[in-house]
């Protein structure tokens, strides 16, 4: 048995990788704390009893889950964030300032996931996102969205593809005809899939009126660029309120994205359906040509909250850090020299090296032992020797 080798698609960062993420990490948390999003940092593990509200049968089987050797219960380590930061907004931050005013939370962590969400990628990303509760207009959705694609541009990702939906949509019509629990079910794997042939075949055999099969018979179809919208409406236009309002949600936040961000391409699917037993409106990936897989998606995910004790609506974003920072395309920092202090002791060199580290520089001092390892090894492009008495720095 080779003891040295990790879990399949767990990750480690050596130095240079190392010091590369912390710097990006503090790029985004600079930028989120700029537009008014307070850092949150929840823990590890929690019981699962937390965990799974709101979470869906999906991401509870990511979670991978141990038992409390103290108190016998099951706990989950962290598939995913989310969860956490609205319990944070819903139950700790809970007064009746808060309750009142949106409140905007963002966070960076490590999650364990069962299996990676793509061939050869991470079961432990490092998750990077914001949520903002307590508004459900499309301003706070338009802000979310807009950091997201913010977040991206530090990354200096050239092409973005946002993929967009609205859960309503499939929803509203699949109620609006009124399809029980077990054909809506069937309905939304097959839409899932995309599996036309097998959504036709399914149509044929049902009792559904003409009208009804016809719109349930495009929905897989309507995807495209944001004119889909339009034909959307015409050809759902018997749908009821709910899908038709949907529709015109997409298209008002369309126009919003398209002022602020020209450059950006739309893509329209409205048979999207990820995550529909968790999101409650708008559902949302980006993509680029770079990689086969989405870099960063979110959505409305109003009434999580509930179950902590305080339903508010809510919305957010994620996005992996590791996969951003592989995309990026900053110049890599080279390491900074450092200075090389003897291993003499001295109350005065003492002195000089504490103040050359408060001023930002790096000083290390050399082992006894290992004198035969030159300056240059340890990445020191000067030294610190005495010279009449006074302890100096100097060029090597």
């Amino acid at each position: 048995m080779t003891t040295w080798l990790l879990p399949e698609g767990i990750h480690e960062s050596l130095p240079d990788e190392a010091e590369s993420l912390e710097a990006f990490r503090r790029q985004l948390i600079d930028l989120y704390a700029s537009w008014g999003y307070r850092l949150v940092n929840p823990p590890l593990v929690e019981y699962m009893e937390s965990l799974r509200i709101g979470m869906g049968t999906e991401l509870d089987l990511q979670t991978v889950k141990v038992t409390d050797q103290a108190t016998g219960r099951l706990m989950g380590v962290r598939a995913d964030m989310t969860p956490q930061i609205a319990r944070i907004d819903a139950h700790r931050m809970k007064n009746d300032d808060i309750d009142k005013r949106p409140n905007r939370l963002c966070y960076i962590g490590t999650v364990l996931r069962t299996r990676a969400a793509y061939q050869g990628g991470s079961r432990s990303p490092c998750q990077v996102g914001a949520e903002l509760f307590g508004h459900a207009g499309i301003e706070s959705d338009f802000e979310v969205i807009s950091l997201m694609l913010e977040t991206l541009k530090i990354s200096g990702i050239e092409h973005l593809i946002l993929d967009i939906g609205h859960v309503s949509i499939a929803r509203g019509l699949a109620d609006f005809i009124g399809l029980n629990r077990e054909e809506q079910a069937r309905f939304f794997d097959m839409l899932a899939r995309k599996s036309i042939p097998e959504i036709n075949s399914w149509l044929e055999q049902s009792q559904l009126s003409k009208s009804d099969t016809d719109m349930l018979a495009i929905l897989p179809t309507l995807h495209g660029s944001t004119d889909i919208l339009d034909t959307a409406k015409s050809t759902l236009l018997n749908a009821g309120r709910i899908v038709i309002s949907a529709i015109e949600y997409l298209q008002s936040l369309s126009n919003l994205l398209k002022q602020s961000y020209p450059q950006l391409e739309i893509h329209i699917d409205l048979s999207e359906l990820r995550g529909y037993a968790y999101h409650t409106g708008i559902v949302y990936a980006v993509y680029t040509p770079e990689v086969g897989h989405s870099i960063a998606s979110g959505g409305r995910y109003d009434g999580i909250g509930k179950a902590f004790g305080n339903d508010r609506p809510a919305t957010g974003f994620s996005t992996d850090l590791h996969t951003l920072a592989s995309l990026s395309k900053q110049t890599a920092v080279a390491p900074k020299k450092a200075i090389l202090a003897p291993a003499t002791i001295d109350e005065d060199l003492d002195k000089l090296i504490t103040r050359l580290r408060n001023e930002g520089e790096i000083v290390i001092r050399q082992l006894s032992t290992n004198t035969s390892i030159t300056p240059q090894q340890q990445n020191c492009d000067r030294k610190i020797e005495q010279s009449n008495e006074q302890w100096i720095v100097v060029g090597i």
